[in-house]
């Protein structure tokens, strides 16, 4: 890290004595020598020793316009000013009802309800809660089962967790989490054959389920068009739509966890917005504020509203709150977030980066142990794996991920791995030139690691 200085070693110190860091193993981490971030300038971070790093996973997929951004502290100065906070529970607040307002307008057309709350696991606890009363208040308790996918994840709270398919976060918890069923997603670089092979027999197994338990599925969740920290595993042109309207078919609601992909990660605005479908419920999150504060939100269609809508004496409440839910500092940095959404024309900007990002990833594939490059707009995994030909992937212990993103750091950049898929995921306003910086150290870090 070069020169560390006595300040350095001091919070050091606090963080072995006082901070557990979460998704750490705090014993290999205390002994690296651990960044200790300071401040952050545009798509740079800079640690306690005056060293820069580039943010190359968007400080865990959240920062939309770079750090210390003008407009939006100026935001949260201006509410400090008025209030820091107010509860929504019988009472609302002003930034809270504008942007609730605001999300509705860009949401895909028929999700006009927005609850808070303060993350995105929040956000997706809210939707499988909602979807379990929806139907128990139209008459039909037994729809009480979710459906999820294998490799999915949509967050670390119990329900969050049952929905879950990744093994390694997931299992150590299975006295605590509720029965679920699973289905495939279309993880095509691991299928034994073609895509369309693949698409279909997870769409057939998809419809085989519907078919076999409908009459007690309340709602299949899903991340669209990207499975986020499974491994950026994409999603085929259609299946998103094919899944839609299979759910509709079957009479079961699907959540859309959109809390990775959503406010323009993949391109759009939201990725359902690729196909063209709009789920029941809507799970929100990370760049809402633009990186900024913790607030969440769970999107509902009327038809979900309307059946918690009646008289006190019929106990149809949503029975579900959180003490700083609309916290009006959080709502009103969002609502400048996405105020420059729209002035920089952010979404084109995503589309224009993207392509170049694109490009300069072409030539990873000369490496030998890069099996597959996956993208959709700034969401980027690349796979790597002990043999280009077998698909044979690295061993867990060898952390070969890990190696290399530590590699990247002693370069200048920071990210993290999902196991052995290597994660670039800047923030959303990233130039081209800074991608192009970004990315070739990470191809030398790749390089240095596995070898040419």
């Amino acid at each position: 890290m070069g020169r560390v200085t006595t300040r350095y070693a001091e919070l050091l110190e606090k963080n072995r004595r006082y901070l557990w860091n979460p998704f750490t193993q705090m014993k290999e981490y205390l002994d690296d020598e651990p960044v200790i971030v300071e401040r952050g300038e545009g798509v740079k971070l800079i640690d306690v020793n005056g060293r820069e790093y580039y943010d190359g996973n968007a400080s865990v997929w959240l920062n939309v316009h770079g750090h210390n951004r003008r407009e939006l502290n100026e935001a949260i100065t201006e509410q400090l000013g008025k209030i820091a906070h107010s509860t929504l529970l019988g009472a609302a607040n002003v930034p809270a009802l504008e942007l609730a307002e605001r999300l509705v307008q860009l949401a895909p057309d028929g999700l006009n309800k927005v609850f808070y709350s303060d993350s995105g696991a929040e956000a997706v606890e809210i939707a499988l809660k909602m979807a379990f009363l929806y139907w128990k208040h139209r008459g039909r308790p037994e729809k009480r089962l979710f459906l999820g996918m294998t490799n999915a994840y949509h967050g670390d709270t119990v329900g969050a967790v049952s929905v879950g398919g990744i093994d390694l976060f997931h299992a150590s918890f299975d006295a605590l989490l509720f029965e679920t069923e699973k289905v495939p997603y279309p993880y095509t670089y691991r299928y034994p054959g073609s895509e369309e092979e693949c698409v279909e027999a997870c769409l057939e197994a998809l419809r085989r389920k519907l078919e076999e338990k409908a009459d007690v599925l309340a709602a299949l969740i899903v991340e669209p068009i990207v499975q986020g920290a499974g491994g950026i595993i994409t999603m085929p042109p259609g299946f998103l739509k094919a899944v839609s309207d299979l759910c509709k078919q079957y009479d079961v609601l699907w959540i859309a966890d959109e809390v990775a992909t959503g406010f323009g990660r993949t391109g759009r605005m939201f990725a359902c917005e690729h196909e063209g479908v709009t789920p029941d419920l809507m799970a929100l999150g990370k760049k809402i504020t633009g990186g900024y504060l913790p607030v969440a939100a769970t999107l509902a269609t009327d038809e979900i509203y309307d059946a918690f809508y009646g008289d006190y004496a019929e106990c149809k409440t949503f029975f579900h709150g959180h003490s700083y839910t609309g916290n009006p500092l959080g709502c009103a940095v969002a609502l400048a977030n996405l105020d420059l959404y729209e002035r920089e024309d952010l979404i084109t900007h995503v589309q224009e980066v993207a392509e170049h990002t694109a490009r300069e990833l072409a030539r990873f594939y000369e490496l030998p142990h890069v099996g597959d490059i996956r993208q959709r707009g700034l969401m980027i995994g690349i796979e790597l794996v002990r043999d280009k030909e077998t698909k044979e992937p690295y061993p867990w212990e060898e952390a070969i991920g890990v190696k290399v993103c530590r590699r990247a750091r002693d370069l200048g950049l920071i990210t993290r791995p999902l196991d052995n898929v290597i994660t670039f995921l800047p923030p959303l306003a990233v130039r081209k030139e800074e991608t192009t910086e970004m990315l070739s150290i990470l191809y030398q870090a790749i390089a240095e690691v596995t070898g040419r």
